[in-house]
């Protein structure tokens, strides 16, 4: 079964492992998600099964939003509730200060990923390293925060909300906005709205076409050869340029990759959406 959705994951549970609960509650052995969510994160994680998770490479995903509490006096090496090592008082902000430094934060932003993250570091995951008490040292990653804004504070809670791009750590942003205001802060909540047209909607069945991010391409020969998988000619596309592009038969639709002038399919033959959920 070829199913393009979106769930939404509870707290404490990894984003790989509630995957096994997708598999049974579909029936199927076939599934992906992309995105990885933290543990202590909840909200949307787009879900495919089937040939469909071979889309995911190929699905616009920008922009994300969330929705986070940044707890202030709190420090934990994990930049959210999992280690917390220390809480202090401390005094209450101006509401207006806690304002301008959110906006502040508008535009790019070149910061470190949190050492408790899922990044790769000689293949081995830098959490992983982290919670054997090895030193971890990650590059600068860059971020672009299109928008973020106060939703309510109260005290030394601070409920804001951004809207950013593929790739942005919320805790390593949650951590930036307490240095600002010369404090600690951790993240105490943490959930996902939305990446970009990807809302959580009762796990209702998408129509990929209507979020692929690669372009349609024309092609100018009989049907029969893609339905078929046959060997493709350049010269029979209206597009010739290299780049991924969607080619959509009456039933069926396939990505296919020109490179060099050479025609490869990517993910070929995929029946049309159909309302069934």
């Amino acid at each position: 079964m070829n199913r393009l959705f979106v769930v939404k994951k509870p707290i404490f549970r990894t984003s790989n492992g509630y995957m096994g609960y997708v598999k049974r509650k579909y029936n199927t052995k076939k599934v992906g998600f992309s995105g990885t969510l933290d543990p202590f994160a909840t909200g949307c994680l787009i879900v495919a099964t089937g040939q469909y998770t071979k889309l995911f490479n190929y699905i616009d995903k920008t922009p994300k939003a969330y929705k986070a509490t940044l707890w202030l006096g709190v420090n934990s090496p994990t930049l959210d509730i999992e280690k917390v090592d220390n809480i202090q008082d401390i005094k209450e902000f101006n509401i207006k200060e806690i304002k301008e430094i959110l906006k502040s934060f508008i535009g790019e932003l070149t910061y470190y990923p949190p050492k408790f993250s899922a990044k790769k570091i000689n293949g081995k995951r830098a959490y992983e390293l982290a919670r054997e008490g090895k030193i971890v040292e990650l590059k600068e990653i860059k971020s672009t925060i299109y928008n973020i804004k106060l939703i309510n504070y109260n005290h030394p809670f601070v409920h804001f909300e951004a809207k950013v791009s593929e790739g942005t750590y919320i805790r390593s942003l949650g951590h930036l906005i307490a240095n600002k205001l010369g404090v600690d802060g951790t993240l105490s909540s943490l959930e996902r709205i939305n990446e970009g047209k990807f809302f959580y909607n009762n796990e209702k069945a998408l129509n990929p076409l209507e979020y692929l991010k690669i372009p349609t391409n024309k092609y100018l020969g009989d049907d029969e050869f893609i339905e078929l998988g046959k060997k493709l000619s350049i010269e029979y596309f209206e597009e010739k340029e290299d780049g991924y592009y969607l080619i959509i038969t009456k039933n069926f639709f396939s990505i296919i990759e020109i490179i060099d002038g050479e025609v490869k399919y990517k993910l070929n033959r995929q029946e049309k959406f159909k309302e069934i959920n």
